[in-house]
């Protein structure tokens, strides 16, 4: 036996040894160190229209019990993990008329936006909080909260949590409340009443919790202040886009979870950039296309898109007449608290990607 392969020999046998061991190389794995992220995550588009469908189906086939109604939109890209980005859950949530949630609590954060439906309400720590279509509400971790529709309609809204990146932590926890609704014990909107009110703070509150003590942003005031803005040059990557944000600290809502609305102009095509960070749009007005690393992404009312980390995104309205308004949830908190948040312009093509294909949502 020659000496070459008597070493070839021996490290097979130390490899194998140090694999038995439950250990491995680094020079096993330099691969992994990438130069840029490479999310395993995909770009992907759910329709309005199928969801209309699913969501009509779904309130004759699903009663409402223990859990909700809830449509919970999985990433193609990660393996029927439960998950729609590597941190972010997106779901799409039903009730009918005269139906509740039971009272229930969870370390994941929540927020909903209103998609359709007037006068249901969530209750969150024993206050109610009533919706319309256009509101943010948030449940901060660890909540007692339930859902009620009082009302005639049916009330449909967008769900986002931060439950992947809390079951990657392994910090996991869930409980029923011991009956179907917690008991009230504040004033219905109360949190709006007090915290409500732009740059003026009730003085004899102390406390600064890290969620947002305000439960719901309303869409009034969201809508006015887009409005307000529409005749500024904005963001060239972004357009308007404003961050819902904590009354006390001026900070994101939610301390894993940051919220934006955002206006695109009628005929207006931003330039493309990427960051660190992923993102969940969802489609409150409008029509438009997003290019993600050079496909055509095209959207309208009512449709949900992921957006992953460092992919080369650019939006457009596609109308000459009418803005477009999209609603959205990030990780940014998280990756801004890591030092990890990192932005960067595309410089090519003036600015602008070149179209490759146009992506065709899978339905059945």
């Amino acid at each position: 036996m020659t000496a070459e392969a008597t070493n070839q020999i021996s490290s097979e046998d130390f490899h194998e040894r140090m694999h038995a061991n439950h250990m491995y190389g680094l020079w096993e794995l330099a691969s992994q160190m990438t130069p840029h992220p490479q999310p395993k995550m995909v770009p992907y588009l759910w329709k309005g229209a199928l969801f209309d469908s699913i969501i009509e189906q779904s309130g004759e086939v699903v009663p409402i019990g223990n859990e909700r109604r809830a449509l919970q939109l999985f990433n193609p890209g990660l393996d029927g993990r439960w998950a729609t980005t590597n941190s972010l859950l997106g779901a799409v949530q039903m009730l009918l008329p005269g139906e509740t949630a039971r009272a229930h609590r969870h370390t994941p954060t929540a927020i909903r936006f209103i998609m359709e439906g007037t006068g249901a309400y969530t209750a969150v720590d024993g206050e109610r909080v009533y919706m319309k279509p256009g509101d943010l509400v948030l449940t901060p971790s660890w909540a007692w909260h339930d859902h009620g529709n009082e009302t005639n309609e049916r009330v449909v809204w967008f769900d986002g949590l931060d439950l992947p990146l809390i079951q990657s932590l392994e910090a996991m926890f869930f409980q029923l409340y011991d009956v179907p609704m917690v008991p009230l014990t504040r004033p219905h909107n109360d949190s709006e009443h007090l915290h409500g009110h732009a740059a003026i703070a009730p003085t004899w509150v102390k406390e600064k919790p890290l969620s947002s003590p305000l439960l719901i942003y309303s869409w009034d005031a969201a809508y006015g202040a887009l409005m307000s803005m529409q005749d500024h040059d904005g963001d060239p990557f972004e357009g308007i886009k404003l961050e819902y944000q904590h009354p006390q600290t001026g900070g994101p809502v939610l301390p894993t979870m940051a919220c934006y609305i955002q206006l695109i102009r009628a005929g207006e095509r931003l330039k493309a950039h990427r960051q660190t960070g992923s993102a969940v749009y969802y489609v409150e007005r409008g029509n438009g296309e997003t290019i993600i690393d050079g496909v055509k992404y095209v959207w309208g009312k009512g449709d949900v898109m992921v957006m992953p980390s460092w992919a080369v995104r650019e939006h457009a309205n596609t109308s000459k007449s009418e803005d477009a308004i999209l609603f959205s949830i990030s990780d940014v908190p998280v990756l801004e608290k890591l030092g990890l948040h990192k932005t960067e312009g595309y410089e090519e093509n003036g600015g602008h990607q070149q179209v490759t294909s146009t992506f065709q949502p899978e339905s059945v």
